[in-house]
């Protein structure tokens, strides 16, 4: 003599399983928009740092568009704000690079920047081969491309015809 299965007995199993899927799809829901805020930021952040790059280019023309060999002979202190004017550069790219990877747009513009500071980076790196080092390799293997494909080598570290 069995009794008859209540609504609740029929269905309840059934609500229950409906309540874990929507849970569940709430929860990847967030973790989209957790993915979404996180890609929002790098981009953002990317976006400052090379405005920040370009800003300072316009103020120092001389770095920008350099004549490494006057530079060089500018001083200690022409060398180092030039050091530390590529540093930011290549930071700013760096992550212009990490954010924007399936943009071309932005190596491009980066390529097209990097080139008159070959010849520094080449001599930097002779002599101190750990200031690469301080970048992702990322950046590392674009600087050794770009030195290679402009061929740009030790021991004159010249730009070369391309």
């Amino acid at each position: 003599m069995s009794q008859a299965a209540s609504f609740w007995q029929k269905y309840g199993t059934l609500a229950q399983m409906a309540q874990a899927s929507v849970a569940l799809l709430g929860f990847m829901a967030i973790l989209f928009q957790i993915n979404e805020i996180r890609s929002n930021n790098r981009a953002t952040s990317a976006r400052q740092a090379f405005l920040g790059y370009t800003d300072l280019a316009f103020r120092n023309p001389k770095f920008s568009a350099p004549d490494y060999e006057a530079i060089k002979k500018g001083g200690r202190d022409q060398q180092v704000q030039y050091e530390s004017f590529v540093s930011y550069f290549l930071y700013a790219c760096e992550e212009a690079l990490g954010a924007f990877s399936d943009r071309r747009e932005w190596l491009a513009s980066c390529d097209y920047d990097l080139k008159p500071h070959l010849p520094f980076l080449c001599e930097k790196n002779q002599a101190e081969p750990g200031y690469l080092a301080t970048y992702s390799t990322v950046t590392q293997d674009w600087v050794k491309t770009s030195l290679k494909t402009a061929s740009v080598a030790p021991p004159d570290c010249k730009l070369g015809k391309t």
